[in-house]
């Protein structure tokens, strides 16, 4: 082993605790850049007032008679259909970071090199939180009255757990696609029928035949009806299960390719 490898090695052996640090201290970062470029949260804070007052006019008379009684089964549905769209913003935002050369900067610097990914994901859970409290407090302002305020303050968390979750899966996106403008693309092609084929803002009996069946093992549908259930009397159902069980399956997967690919492309 040469002194250059040897050197190498050792400033890449960072024990956890270092790590955890570094990390902490890159989220930093990313928040400060939230706080010096407000406009980095305008899609979490238009989007839902958009989704909320667009789908309840659209689908609220349609679906049960008046926009009131639509509220309940919307809110869930547009929670879960905003975060999860937040969640792509940390592939753009990753790959366009790496266009600017910022992690190139990093390399440099005697840190462990998985910090500012780490720290650039943990930041985005702001956006998700943002997101969760516009929709609500836009809901609560047309009308919504939870059943359960506990229960949709913990529906609100499995919400931003699984945005978080996701996040990986467009994290290894921003690191494998060339452009941001092809991680925007790719990503919104796979959401799109993510949550639109999926009871947010439907039932799932309204749909065709071959719908229902895609709607039904749809995890966006899971996560949903666990929302559902949890504002609604705070319940906890299997639905809970199934969507943690995904989560967990996600992150298993995708946390050490995504960790894998980023340490050999940066």
């Amino acid at each position: 082993m040469t002194a250059a490898t040897g050197d190498l090695v050792l400033r890449n052996r960072v024990p956890v605790g270092a790590t955890i640090s570094q990390s902490l201290t890159m989220a930093r970062r990313g928040l400060l850049k939230i706080k010096h470029n407000p406009q980095q949260l305008f899609d979490v804070i238009v989007l839902p007032i958009v989704f909320t007052i667009m789908f309840s006019t659209l689908f609220g008379g349609a679906i049960v008679g008046d926009v009131d009684a639509y509220l309940p089964l919307l809110i869930p549905g547009v929670l879960v259909q905003v975060a999860v769209a937040a969640s792509v913003t940390t592939g753009v935002q990753l790959r366009e970071d790496l266009d600017r050369g910022v992690f190139d900067r990093f390399k440099s610097l005697p840190i462990a090199r998985v910090a500012p990914l780490a720290g650039a994901l943990l930041a985005n859970g702001v956006r998700y939180v943002v997101a969760t409290v516009i929709t609500v407090a836009v809901g609560v302002a047309m009308g919504y009255r939870p059943g359960s305020v506990g229960g949709l303050v913990a529906a609100c968390g499995l919400i931003v757990v699984v945005a978080f979750t996701l996040s990986w899966i467009f994290a290894l996106m921003g690191v494998l696609l060339d452009k941001a403008s092809t991680v925007q693309g790719v990503s919104m092609l796979i959401l799109m029928p993510l949550t639109f084929v999926s009871n947010a803002l439907v039932p799932i009996d309204t749909m065709p035949g071959w719908m229902q069946t895609c709607a039904a093992v749809n995890p966006v549908s899971h996560l949903v009806s666990a929302a559902r259930a949890l504002a609604a009397d705070g319940a906890a159902g299997a639905q809970i299960g199934y969507t943690l069980l995904g989560a967990a399956a996600v992150l298993a997967i995708f946390v050490p390719v995504t960790l894998r690919t980023y340490m050999r492309r940066t």
